[in-house]
């Protein structure tokens, strides 16, 4: 881990060679303070010291008989001064042992001390530096935990924003779609039907908007499949939407027309002048000659049908179009954990999931050839699982802990959606 982290590294190292200074300079001071008192390594001393007092108090006078008086009377004075000038040196001596002693004594306790404190200044340290760690730590918890009481009552006020913006929008949708439909001919009793049904119907519009995208986005997203369609009009756009794929067909000179239940869609895509019609789309397919067209394409409708309307789609799609002609149905991945989640589940309109070998099965079935099917939509490698390093684990350990991670990551995250390509 320090190889990847070089500041840290330098810090360990750094500490390894204080501690190693600290252990020097306190075995130092341990030696020194062992050191011998005078009275420990000159033994002799004391008793050199005794019998320099007891000469000292043991002084030449006359009773003891070695002088003659006559003689004793001359020499006394010079005797009297050597008398007092060696008590003046046995007495500096004697108080200079003492001090001496004195010194050496507390000089061995200060160094004792000395050690005494060496020795506890760095579990007192250690004690400090942990008490301050667990009182940082502490206020960081508090912290974090004040930061997340705030995020949540924020989560809360925007989760009403979002809702309360979700409102507003299927409202605006409803209200351009009734007032749209009350313009049209307002005499005319029917109107008001199509208005009712405008109205509900902008509901799912809003949802749309919500969801799936605004119509830059999905135009964004449907700028792949022009190329396929370039060559092979008219082309048919089932379940059309608001109109983004025949508007690409459209600028693009390509011949296009679209069948929409929505009726809030067919008015949007008829306002920006798209050949657009409001009903079921077996029935308008039904309504077109056999080999008519050189294109059909469904996105994200498949997914909406039940099983027998899904059939007849297939059927009538390779009926309608000629040798050659392409049919192309976009749908949710159920493959991939995330797209089944977070894209099939959000939509209550959906029927049910369609497999690409079912789909594929059902394409092959219905007369088509070449079927195959292209993913889309693939998950940020940011949101997939991490490959995990391989230093420091043995090769084979590694290489199979990623390979199940690759796996992993095409269950969970593999692409969202789904195109299946089928030429008649």
């Amino acid at each position: 881990m320090d190889e990847d982290q070089p500041d840290l590294r330098a810090l360990r190292e750094k500490l390894v060679a204080e501690e190693s200074a600290y252990a020097e300079v306190l075995a130092s001071v341990d030696a020194l303070a062992a050191f011998p008192l005078p009275a420990e390594t000159l033994r002799e001393l004391p008793a050199q010291r005794e019998r320099l007092n007891e000469a000292w108090r043991t002084a030449l006078a006359p009773e003891g008989g070695l002088l003659a008086p006559k003689v004793w009377a001359a020499v006394a004075p010079a005797l009297q001064r050597q008398e007092q000038w060696n008590a003046s040196v046995v007495q500096i001596l004697n108080g200079q042992l003492e001090e001496n002693a004195r010194l050496f004594a507390r000089l061995r306790e200060l160094s004792a001390a000395l050690v005494r404190y060496l020795q506890r200044v760095q579990p007192l340290m250690d004690a400090r530096d942990r008490i301050a760690t667990a009182l940082a730590t502490t206020r960081s918890e508090l912290i974090l935990e004040a930061f997340d009481r705030r995020l949540e009552s924020l989560g809360r006020r925007l989760t009403g924003l979002l809702a309360l913006r979700d409102r507003v929008e299927a409202v605006s949708e409803e209200t351009r779609a009734i007032h749209a439909a009350l313009e049209r001919q307002a005499a005319a009793p029917e109107q008001a039907v199509e208005a009712a049904r405008a109205a509900k119907d902008s509901a799912y519009v809003a949802f749309e908007n919500r969801f799936r995208g605004s119509p830059e986005e999905i135009r964004e997203r449907l700028q792949d499949y022009l190329r396929h369609f370039r060559e092979r009009a008219p082309v048919l756009d089932l379940g059309c939407g608001r109109g983004e794929f025949l508007t690409l067909l459209k600028e693009a000179g390509v011949g296009a027309r679209g069948v929409e239940a929505n009726a809030q869609m067919v008015e949007t895509s008829r306002a920006r002048g798209l050949d657009v019609v409001r009903g079921d789309l077996l029935d308008f397919l039904r309504a077109e000659k056999d080999g008519a067209v050189g294109g059909v394409f469904a996105a994200q409708v498949a997914e909406h049908l039940p099983p027998a309307v899904l059939q007849g789609l297939l059927a009538e799609s390779f009926r309608v179009l000629r040798k050659g002609g392409l049919l192309a149905l976009e749908t949710v991945n159920p493959r991939s954990v995330v797209g089944f989640l977070e894209v099939y589940n959000r939509d209550l309109t959906h029927e049910r999931p369609l497999h690409p070998d079912t789909l594929a099965f059902l394409a092959a079935a219905a007369g088509f050839t070449d079927v195959r099917a292209e993913y889309r939509s693939p998950v940020e490698a940011a949101s997939r699982l991490q490959a995990v390093p391989t230093d420091g684990l043995p090769e084979p350990a590694a290489r199979v802990l990623n390979e199940n991670l690759e796996r992993l990551n095409a269950l969970v995250y593999g692409p969202q959606e789904y195109v299946l390509f089928a030429t008649r």
